[in-house]
């Protein structure tokens, strides 16, 4: 019942255009999780959030050993979910387990992005909390670049909000 009021909300405030609630991107805070194969881009990609005084919180994985992705996705999902965190940003070798993972929770929207226009759209159309990054398949540079548009890009609502709104079953 939460997270029917919560989307309302959300809703209600896209559609009457209330910008208000767009952050910047030196008081975000966001949540990050990776497995194995994005454990590298994952330590990169943090580095460049706080040199950019962008707040993380790391879940995961702290090493290049083989482990489940579900275990360091799960809880970016519920800091989203919890509202300890604005966004997400979740690391896999195709991206494509992450954002499975990611998208069982409630109320998450989590895009697989592989270049900087999709992970634009992925925000301003889809309102997506959660960017999920194939590291296999993208260099680091295009991930950081993939990363900041992410970040600064706002969800446009309007028409977009009654589709979002549509999304969860």
């Amino acid at each position: 019942m939460m997270h029917l009021l919560k989307r309302l909300r959300t809703l209600l405030e896209n559609i009457s255009g209330n910008k208000d609630k767009i952050k910047t991107m030196s008081k975000l805070t966001i949540a990050m999780g990776a497995d194995h194969a994005g454990f590298e881009f994952k330590e990169e990609l943090k580095k460049h959030l706080v040199n950019r005084s962008i707040a993380v919180i790391d879940f995961g994985t702290n090493s290049p050993d083989s482990v489940d992705y579900p275990d360091y996705i799960h809880p970016v999902a519920d800091a989203i979910e919890e509202e300890k965190v604005s966004l997400g940003i979740i690391l896999c070798g195709s991206g494509n387990g992450a954002a499975m993972t990611a998208n069982k929770h409630p109320n998450i929207r989590a895009a697989i992005c592989w270049n900087k226009s999709l992970a634009e759209l992925a925000r301003q159309h889809n309102d997506a909390n959660i960017i999920s990054i194939p590291t296999r398949f993208v260099s680091l540079e295009i991930a950081v670049e993939m990363v900041d548009a992410f970040l600064s890009t706002a969800f446009e609502g309007g028409r977009h909000a009654r589709r979002v709104g549509k999304i969860s079953c």
